[in-house]
Parts: C-alpha cells; sequence; structure tokens
C-alpha cells in the first residue's frame, strides 16, 4: 500500500479540495484546506498528489485506509491465477487418443493456463529418443489454438517434455 500524505504532511501550496460526499470545493491553499477539514472535523487526504494542482479530499482517514484494503483484496480475488496443467501421452498412444489429449490441451490454453506435456518412454522405448520427440512434434499438430513454445522439445532422463502457452495474437 503506498503511503498517502494527510493534513500537515501535505507540502503542495494549493490543492484542488473535494468534500465528503464528493463533490469539488475548488481550489484552495493548503491552510485554509486543513482549516476547512478541522472545522469538519474530518482529515485532508491527498489522493491524487500527481494532478496540477494536486487532488485532496476530506474524509475520515480510517474509512479512507478501509476503503484502499477493500480495493486492494477485490483487484487481488479478480486477479487471474495462471496454472501450469501437465499431460502425458505415451509412445504407443493411438491417433484417436492423441486427438482428445490434443483437445483437452487446447482447452486448457483457451482458459488461459500454461500446459506441458510429456512422452514418459518405458524401458526399449528409450533406446529410440527421436521417435518419442517425433510423436511429441505430431501431438502439437493436433492442437488447434493459436500457441507458443514458452519451453522448447527436451529431454530428462525418459521423458520428452514441452511447454506452450497461448498465444495473444
Amino acid at each position: 500500500m503506498q503511503k498517502t500524505r494527510i493534513n500537515h504532511q501535505i507540502r503542495a501550496p494549493q490543492l484542488r479540495v473535494i468534500n465528503e460526499e464528493g463533490q469539488q470545493v475548488g481550489i484552495m491553499k493548503t491552510s485554509e484546506a486543513l482549516a476547512l477539514a478541522l472545522e469538519h472535523g474530518l482529515d485532508l487526504v491527498e489522493v491524487s498528489p500527481l494532478a496540477n494542482p494536486p487532488v485532496a479530499k476530506l474524509i475520515d482517514i480510517a474509512k479512507f485506509r478501509y476503503q484502499q484494503k477493500k480495493n486492494e483484496t477485490a483487484a487481488r480475488k479478480h486477479a487471474k491465477k495462471v496454472e501450469l496443467k501437465v499431460l502425458w501421452i505415451s509412445m504407443r498412444i493411438s491417433e484417436h487418443d492423441m486427438g482428445i489429449k490434443a483437445k483437452k490441451a487446447t482447452e486448457f490454453l483457451e482458459e488461459g493456463n500454461v500446459v506441458k506435456i510429456e512422452l514418459r518412454m518405458r524401458g526399449r522405448e528409450q533406446a529410440f529418443g527421436d521417435i518419442g520427440q517425433k510423436q511429441l512434434q505430431t501431438f502439437l499438430t493436433h492442437i488447434t489454438s493459436p500457441f507458443r513454445v514458452e519451453v522448447p522439445i527436451k529431454r530428462m532422463g525418459g521423458t520428452w517434455s514441452v511447454t506452450i502457452a497461448l498465444d495473444k495474437k
């Protein structure tokens, strides 16, 4: 939370003052605005320090901080959380099953998630790594959504993997 200046912390010579109902009072000297705030039993809070002249509002500081905290939690709640979804395929996957898994990968991508596709090789399959890599490339051609490769195809032990994300073009 950024530090907001209140009352005597405000250093601008003039302020555009807004009252507690949200109506503009006008441009006045900082000392006059402080006197007005004191008269109403409220605080003078600088809400827009970069404006010319800076904007200050007559409001109870506790109420202002509560509103700020509430707005921040609401913004955090609505922020999209990107997840990593993992799909496993094998060397012996049929064309139909590959289509189904590709459809699922497309769904994950359209939801905004990052998808990691892993191809496990067992036993003697590990001797044919080039076939596994081709199988993974074939799988990528089945995905209908436009995507970009986040982590290129690589081999780690008996597993080939690639990570993709939705291409926002």
